[in-house]
């Protein structure tokens, strides 16, 4: 149309694209083609007897219940007992007929079954209308008796149905599936309906969510739902997304943790305390990263750093156990085993096996380590970035850790907790009883990832403001240097610390009022979910992450 190629088809009652493979341009004509004639077509439903969007279904079973019921039935049998009347609903993905004979697959949330459909069965008349009006994609509801066909298929054979909702789109080639990737994550919709492996990512992550629930609750923990709008961003480095609340007339930003909001609770006597929900960072897209991602932080009143490793590896086995039925499991080709209990080292020890570089032995020459790491960092083929992190960096504590990231962390594929972090880089953790510079502190990585991130929490509060307010300062000079590299180039990798960090002083004041021993503990459910479904970037597993705009 337009002078153009026609790019559509008439398919039973609907107008629709012949192809995925169409322009934009087609895809508006059709648009404003179905608007135009969408009420021509109601009524057309409405003559034959139909409610193109109907209120309701009163459905019996579902097609994998009917599947277990009547997994006994022989090929060829038919149940004609009057509690084998059944009733369905769905959607239908397939459909073949037959001259007085037409199949039709009807999909549920469930399963898929099949719906026998004969001429001389259906009231006068429903069967043309079956054949005129009804579409894949079409949600029906069927009610009839039970038959498993001569060639083994489980089948509804209907006595009559009804149209539920009319499908006005078709749905992609049920052989190729929706093979655009982009489109894959923008229409997650149409994934789910095509590809049962997709939807059953999503019903693993629920059940992952609710069997930590479970799990931690047992433990005695409870839940406390910390505020999404904070008025300072607290709890990690990380860029916050700002907002303008219009009537306080003041800036608010999407919190970047929980952690600190749950320590308040732990001050104000809740002894176990966590909160599973959303955590928003303004920061980079890749296939580990997005920036509107899921944690549970954990906090546990007279722990330490050791119980919270104890209990990241009961979470995560059971975890395992619960979705796949055993503690090893396979991640893009690699064995991974969950058994307990995991290599426990520090990050000092890490690095010396990887480069060779005892960092204990520096006493203090910053210099030094920043020449002997830059050296050892030229066998581990690294990018630049890392080596102008080394140069920025102010303490021998955060060199030890530009190494680590660099050189470690991908080579750690079975379950490590990497223990005893520079105090440096662990402005929230209590300071080692026995290891001075270092602190009370340990991530678990799996497959070269960061899953897990704990600490035996700082509860003294004059320590806490030196360091909070060393954090602040040299956020503050960072964002100077980059605000002056930056000038003129706003894109630049260095405009990322281009934003303010301010003390939280009400945390600070709670602490001050006292908080026991404690152990926090957060955990990457995202990467989790990843993990345990073998899901290869992170916006698998998240049902609407965030894209480019089209």
């Amino acid at each position: 149309m337009y002078g153009r190629k026609a790019c559509f088809r008439w398919d039973g009652c609907c107008l629709k694209l012949s192809s995925e493979e169409t322009s934009d341009q087609d895809r508006k004509d059709l648009i404003e083609i179905l608007f135009c004639c969408a009420n021509l077509l109601a009524e057309d439903l409405r003559a034959g007897g139909f409610q193109p969007y109907a209120y309701s279904w009163d459905r019996t079973h579902t097609a994998l219940q009917l599947q277990d019921l009547y997994k006994e039935l022989i090929n060829g049998e038919e149940a004609k007992e009057e509690e084998d009347n059944v009733s369905v609903a769905g959607r239908v993905m397939a459909r073949r007929a037959f001259g007085k004979l037409t199949f039709l697959t009807l999909k549920d949330e469930t399963s898929s079954i099949q719906l026998y459909c004969e001429k001389n069965v259906l009231p006068l008349g429903k069967y043309a209308h079956l054949k005129s009006f009804l579409d894949v994609g079409d949600f029906i509801g069927a009610s009839g008796t039970i038959k498993r066909t001569e060639k083994g298929e489980l089948s509804v054979k209907i006595k009559d149905f009804s149209i539920l909702t009319k499908s006005l789109l078709p749905l992609p080639d049920k052989w190729h599936g929706l093979t655009d990737i982009e489109k894959r994550y923008r229409q997650r919709y149409l994934d789910t309906i095509m590809s049962l492996e997709v939807a059953n990512v999503f019903r693993t992550r629920a059940q992952i969510l609710s069997h930590i629930r479970r799990l931690v609750e047992k433990k005695g923990f409870i839940e406390v739902e910390t505020p999404v709008l904070q008025g300072a961003a607290g709890g990690a480095e990380a860029r916050p997304f700002v907002t303008h609340h219009n009537a306080l007339h003041r800036d608010l930003y999407l919190r970047i943790a929980t952690e600190l909001h749950l320590k308040r609770m732990v001050v104000g006597g809740f002894e176990k305390v966590y909160e599973l929900g959303r955590i928003f960072r303004n920061e980079g897209i890749s296939t580990r990263h997005n920036p509107e991602f899921t944690s549970i932080e954990i906090y546990q009143a007279y722990a330490d750093y050791n119980d919270m490793m104890n209990l990241a590896e009961e979470l995560i086995t059971s975890c395992a156990i619960h979705c796949n039925g055993r503690e090893e499991i396979s991640y893009q080709g690699t064995d991974l085993s969950l058994k307990r209990p995991w290599r426990r080292a520090s990050m000092l020890e890490l690095v010396q096996e990887a480069t060779g570089v005892d960092f204990s032995a520096m006493n203090g020459q910053l210099e030094e380590a920043k020449e002997t790491s830059l050296l050892a960092l030229s066998g581990h083929d690294q990018s630049l970035k890392f080596r102008k992190n080394i140069h920025k960096c102010r303490s021998i504590g955060q060199v030890l850790n530009e190494v680590f990231e660099a050189c470690v962390e991908k080579t750690l594929i079975q379950p490590t907790f990497v223990i005893d972090y520079p105090v440096e880089v662990s402005p929230l953790a209590k300071p080692h009883r026995s290891l001075e510079g270092y602190a009370e502190r340990f991530e678990l990585f799996i497959y070269g990832r960061e899953i897990a991130n704990a600490f035996s929490e700082l509860t003294d509060p004059i320590d806490q403001r030196k360091r909070l307010e060393l954090q602040v300062k040299a956020h503050e000079e960072l964002a100077a240097a980059a605000a002056e590299m930056t000038s003129g180039s706003p894109n630049s990798e260095d405009d990322d610390k281009a934003y303010s960090v301010e003390l939280d002083e009400d945390f600070l004041t709670a602490l001050e009022y006292g908080m026991p021993p404690t152990a926090g503990m957060g955990i990457g459910i995202d990467r989790l979910v990843m993990l345990l479904t073998n899901s290869a970037s992170i916006r698998d597993v998240i049902a609407f992450p965030v894209l480019k705009t089209s």
